[in-house]
């Protein structure tokens, strides 16, 4: 296994805590690992596995076909899957594809723009509910994390793929389409999506913007830490070929593909872009210590700010997912315009 990929399932690891802690106010305690994971189930969860399995190898019929997944697995999966498992923090690419997943990460998707979507979905929580997973009886398991002591507890409850959500949107919207037989839909959402995101940004050259312009995005997280973000959620979309350049610091950790990193307030200044975005946590006590962050001397002291180029938005509704994404393309121009 390449390491990237298990630096990614470990940053895929430490958002999701961040996400759940912004969402629960929780101050200490260490985030949970693979290996807790894998506990959360107990002796009669394992007997319904044993069940699961057997079933699974008994039923084996010409509806599947091979799939390689991001990690290297080559998994039997159902040809046109109907009982979704998605545990990851873009359920919202399943969506935009018109696929319904009967089981979700609940905590990614609390103040998305498509929350209520997807109220009749089981919340298999986090970490992984081997259990609640049982009771969803799903024909497929998707999971954003390659942490092989979980996937070896949740492929036994039915075919598991390992899936790479910090993959850019278009690559990933065309692994979704073929893992889940929906490549055409796939392929006229990416030529519809990439028509939208070039209107928007020929909208946003017109207000103004320079192509050789700068962005950031910062966001605090409890316990007074300051992040940059890198290449999940809003990033994504800003440092597209047509969007904003990203500051040298910035564009040197996109190599390693971290998805964000934690910074001093003194660092600011080499990471502030001509632009700066703002992703307002959920957490009060964040919220408190962002607000005094864009008080203080070393704040207002950076350009964009001098220059009024500073925007704030809800944390969550700037996921990297494909439906928070259309969402996006339809705000930025208004936003920069401090419309939104």
């Amino acid at each position: 296994m390449k390491s990237p990929k298990r630096n990614r399932a470990g940053q895929l690891i430490l958002l999701t805590t961040v996400i759940a802690t912004l969402l629960t106010a929780c101050g200490g305690g260490s985030a949970p690992t693979g290996t807790e994971q894998a506990a959360e189930s107990n002796e009669s969860a394992q007997a319904g596995l044993h069940t699961k399995e057997n079933q699974r190898e008994t039923s084996a019929q010409s509806t599947t076909r091979s799939f390689t997944d991001w990690s290297g697995h080559t998994v039997e999966v159902p040809t046109n899957p109907q009982r979704i498992i998605y545990h990851g923090e873009t359920t919202g690419d399943l969506l935009a594809l018109g696929v319904m997943p009967k089981g979700i990460l609940k905590l990614s998707i609390v103040g998305t723009s498509y929350e209520d979507q997807l109220s009749g979905s089981t919340d298999i929580g986090f970490p992984f509910s081997v259990e609640k997973a049982m009771e969803v009886e799903p024909d497929l398991i998707i999971i954003a994390n390659n942490d092989e002591s979980v996937y070896s507890q949740v492929s036994k409850i039915a075919p598991t793929v390992t899936f790479d959500s910090f993959a850019p949107l278009k690559e990933r919207m065309t692994v979704l389409g073929d893992l889940l037989g929906k490549k055409e839909e796939a392929a006229k959402w990416i030529q519809r999506y990439t028509d939208k995101e070039t209107a928007m940004w020929k909208t946003i050259r017109d207000q103004g913007a320079k192509p050789d312009e700068t962005a950031s995005v910062f966001t605090m997280y409890p316990g007074n830490r300051l992040f940059v973000m890198i290449s999940t959620g809003l990033p994504q979309l800003l440092y597209g070929e047509l969007g904003f350049k990203p500051v040298p610091p910035v564009k040197d950790i996109l190599k390693s593909d971290r998805g964000f990193m934690e910074i001093s307030p003194e660092k600011l200044p080499e990471y502030a872009g001509d632009r700066i975005f703002v992703l307002k946590p959920i957490d009060q006590a964040a919220q408190k210590d962002s607000d005094e962050l864009l008080k203080s001397k070393v704040w207002n002291q950076l350009p964009a700010v001098k220059n009024g180029q500073v925007y704030e938005v809800d944390i969550n509704k700037v996921n990297s997912d494909a439906t928070s994404r259309e969402w996006l393309i339809s705000e930025l121009p208004r936003l920069l315009q401090h419309e939104s």
